[in-house]
């Protein structure tokens, strides 16, 4: 028992760092898309017009 115990806590030990990676990824992914949108705003004169309309808050964020 104590050894089947074991095998899994590694394999929960491993699938963590594999899904943390591919949080880290994805984190990196976001962070490029806010870049280059920012940029395209930027291009088509949007950026900080009052015009036009908020962009909602992140998602989970505080209502």
């Amino acid at each position: 028992l104590q050894r089947i115990d074991h095998r899994r806590s590694i394999e929960i030990s491993e699938l963590r760092t594999a899904l943390q990676g591919q949080v880290t990824a994805l984190q990196g992914q976001v962070t490029a898309l806010q870049s280059h949108v920012t940029t395209l705003q930027g291009q088509h004169g949007l950026a900080g017009d009052p015009t036009q309309p908020k962009l909602p808050e992140e998602a989970g964020g505080s209502a």
